[in-house]
């Protein structure tokens, strides 16, 4: 803040200040049964939203301010108050103007919206992580401890102005974001994966894992969904790969979208299941609800942690089994991570053709690998020969995502996984991307066709499907 406004501030009266060390409200009447009924539904609103930041020894006049305002505002709000209601914020508002002219203070315009929405955000949402959430070119927040946030935009990492008060108040926000969804964060379970109102993806994990402080990982969504125009115009795909893999997913191929952390796994996946067709029952399976499907049928299911008392656990393998009970036309799983893998390929095999998921790989070849590993972790003794050809016959096509260097993502190989030969499972690459270089940071490069036809472009034709050749390179120059 300028200075003008700092003497301005630190010129107004300061009020009490309890033994604490935290400003006393100074509205309402003094002492008596004014004091208590005052005190209880500060409470009250404090257990329901958030507890009060206490601003600490040294604090700027800034801080002490809105402190002082705050609590004031906490204390004047109706405990039993719908802060999801459209009305909370006018009557936040207007309650605001009546505590800045009780305590004289004169503000600039932008001074004082500034002031007011930062109060706003700690008390409806998510406080200092607001302007982050709303900007719409972030894609991930990261959360240091209180004094360390970065964020990506663009693909880049960088650091943001953004800070918390303490530890405490990290450990606030947090307790806001997991408690809605019946989940906790503590120090008998000091991590947890949960999600925001949007299907944002939320990682986080307390002291004393973390000695750095409470962290937590932030995978924003964006508020409309992209669509497959979008990859395209982002350079993330072809039109000639977007359209193959339209064609294999209306066919009902197996496919499994394969890459590293932050190579866009989940939004390809959520681009190829939105070429599903309305008449069919899709059942989407996740750790934390993240899929946004725009189909009129469909289920959503959510894995479960365990309870203070370590029971009630209900695993993604657990809801694949009680999927299949379920009359689902499609299987989205938005992550085989273990023992579901078996399950997943067993119900592949077992008439859920068009089944989509995504694995984390390095390679088409290390995904089937993976694959392989994952179902052993089921606990089944099977011999890695019977294990390959349940892959081999389950799985039809898997599409290789990265993250570039540059920070862009693209999906750098289209894979056809063919059979068997011998003990070794076989494969034909049908798109692949191939760099020709970089240029002012940024990695130059094309996705071009292998010249091949996969091996179930008949099952692509009986579902009314015609790709032309030129789709596969065929009879097209590829320089």
């Amino acid at each position: 803040m300028g200075g003008s406004l700092l003497r301005r501030i630190a010129n107004q009266p300061q009020g009490g200040k309890e033994q604490n060390g935290s400003p006393a409200s100074t509205s309402g009447p003094a002492g008596g049964a004014g004091q208590a009924d005052e005190g209880s539904r500060l409470d009250a609103f404090r257990q329901r939203r958030v507890a009060m930041p206490q601003a600490a020894g040294g604090a700027t006049p800034y801080a002490e301010l809105k402190a002082r305002v705050q609590q004031k505002l906490l204390a004047e709000l109706d405990p039993s108050m719908d802060t999801r209601s459209p009305e909370v914020r006018q009557t936040i508002e207007e309650t605001f103007n009546t505590i800045l002219s009780e305590e004289n203070v004169m503000l600039a315009r932008v001074e004082k919206q500034r002031l007011f929405d930062q109060i706003v955000a700690e008390i409806l949402g998510l406080g200092p992580l607001e302007p982050l959430l709303a900007d719409e070119t972030i894609t991930e927040i990261m959360v240091n401890g209180p004094k360390n946030v970065y964020i990506e935009q663009r693909g880049r990492l960088s650091r943001s102005t953004v800070v918390f008060e303490n530890e405490d108040h990290v450990l606030r926000v947090l307790d806001r974001i997991v408690s809605p969804l019946g989940r906790r964060i503590d120090e008998a379970s000091p991590y947890v994966d949960a999600r925001l109102a949007d299907g944002s993806r939320v990682n986080a994990i307390i002291r004393p894992l973390a000695l750095c402080g409470p962290t937590i990982t932030i995978r924003k969504f964006s508020k409309k969904p992209y669509t497959v125009e979008d990859l395209i115009r982002f350079g993330t795909l072809t039109k000639e790969i977007a359209e193959f893999l339209a064609a294999c997913v209306v066919s009902r191929l197996n496919m499994i979208v394969s890459g590293g952390t932050g190579s866009g796994k989940t939004t390809t996946l959520n681009v190829l299941s939105s070429f599903i067709p309305n008449d069919e029952r899709i059942v989407t399976i996740e750790n934390a609800a993240e899929l946004q499907l725009r189909q009129e049928h469909v289920v959503t299911l959510e894995s479960r942690p365990p309870n203070i008392e370590g029971k009630g656990e209900v695993t993604i393998r657990d809801l694949v089994i009680n999927s299949l009970r379920m009359r689902p036309d499609r299987i989205v799983v938005g992550e085989c991570r273990g023992g579901e893998a078996l399950d997943m390929l067993q119900a592949m095999n077992t008439g859920h053709d068009g089944s989509l998921t995504t694995a984390h790989a390095n390679s088409p070849r290390d995904c089937l690998a993976r694959l392989e590993t994952m179902v052993l972790m089921a606990g089944m003794d099977l011999p890695s020969r019977a294990i390959r050809e349940q892959i081999a016959a389950a799985i039809d096509l898997i599409t290789q995502q990265e993250r570039l260097r540059d920070g862009s993502r693209k999906v750098v190989k289209v894979t056809e996984v063919q059979g068997m030969e011998g003990d070794i499972i076989t494969m034909s690459d049908i798109f692949e991307f191939e760099q020709t270089g970089i240029e002012a940071g940024r990695v130059i490069g094309r996705v071009r066709p292998t010249g091949l036809r996969p091996k179930f472009i008949d099952r692509i034709e009986q579902a009314g499907i015609h790709l032309p050749p030129s789709v596969f390179g065929i009879g097209v120059s590829r320089y």
